[in-house]
């Protein structure tokens, strides 16, 4: 039989995550939140999982340009493409 603290441990498999914001953000987030139908915590977790996902996919972006742009450096650096650098 579990006990309640193996129950606990089970059930609540996550960290806890606490912030202070001023009470005009609490009326912005729970205004927005009650908009969309949702509560507050999954209005917040939304927001914060949209915002990790938009990062990391610019993050993944960013990467992809710095392995592209040497090899556009040598494609583009030579000297028939000089004449261009005056205009």
């Amino acid at each position: 039989m579990k006990s309640k603290k193996d129950a606990f441990k089970n059930r609540n498999n996550r960290n806890r995550l606490s912030i202070d914001v001023n009470p005009e953000e609490h009326q912005k987030i729970k205004l927005f939140a009650t908009l969309q139908g949702t509560s507050i915590k999954e209005y917040v977790l939304t927001s914060i999982r949209e915002r990790l996902e938009r990062e990391s996919e610019e993050k993944q972006l960013l990467a992809m340009t710095n392995q592209i742009n040497p090899a556009l450096k040598e494609v583009w650096d030579n000297d028939k493409d000089e004449a261009y650098n005056e205009l």
